[in-house]
């Protein structure tokens, strides 16, 4: 049996852990949210994949993953998104084989009424780049993950990461400039 002392050594260790998890969750569930629905495509498999997120955060010593947290959460929702989809492909029968790939589903703008123009079209035209694009676009833009963070979280190489980047808002640029919004009190 353990000691008075012990035990309450246990449960500041415990509160601490509780505490950990709690501010993470705090920081960062909205961003690792956001990713986990534009990789998921609904709303619910991006809401069980953030949950397991965070209840396997709880089984990490905390300490274990200093300077290294919001990569491994990214890592970790991302994976585990990937392998539900892996056990659904598994499942789907010979007549539902057409249906495997579900586009992602960002925030619309009607969603979002208070943000600027410009960005509202960044995020459409967000949703026509390949996958590979949109998902390291949205890493670096949405939790501010740097290039090697983006590598790990991934399994690309830096390069790779730089690259889809590049082209990616390359493509953005171009499309935003070829097709802009009018501002509000323009002349037509």
């Amino acid at each position: 049996m353990d000691s008075p002392a012990h035990q309450a050594g246990h449960d500041a260790a415990g509160a601490t852990s509780a505490r950990h998890v709690r501010e993470a969750l705090e920081r960062h569930e909205a961003s690792l949210m956001a990713y986990a629905l534009s990789i998921a495509g609904d709303l619910e498999s991006a809401r069980d994949a953030v949950q397991d997120t965070f209840l396997r955060l709880c089984e990490q010593p905390e300490g274990s993953l200093d300077g290294h947290l919001l990569p491994w959460l990214f890592t970790v929702c991302r994976n585990r998104i990937l392998d539900v989809r892996r056990k659904e492909r598994r499942m789907t029968t010979l007549e539902d084989h057409g249906i495997e790939e579900r586009p992602a589903h960002g925030p619309s703008p009607a969603d979002d009424a208070a943000a600027h123009d410009d960005a509202r079209r960044a995020r459409q035209l967000l949703a026509g780049l390949p996958p590979n694009q949109r998902e390291v676009v949205r890493l670096r833009f949405e939790p501010h993950l740097s290039y090697q963070e983006i590598a790990r979280v991934t399994s690309l190489t830096v390069t790779n990461v730089g690259f889809l980047l590049h082209t990616a808002l390359r493509t953005l640029r171009t499309r935003m400039e070829s097709h802009p919004l009018p501002r509000a009190g323009a002349q037509p």
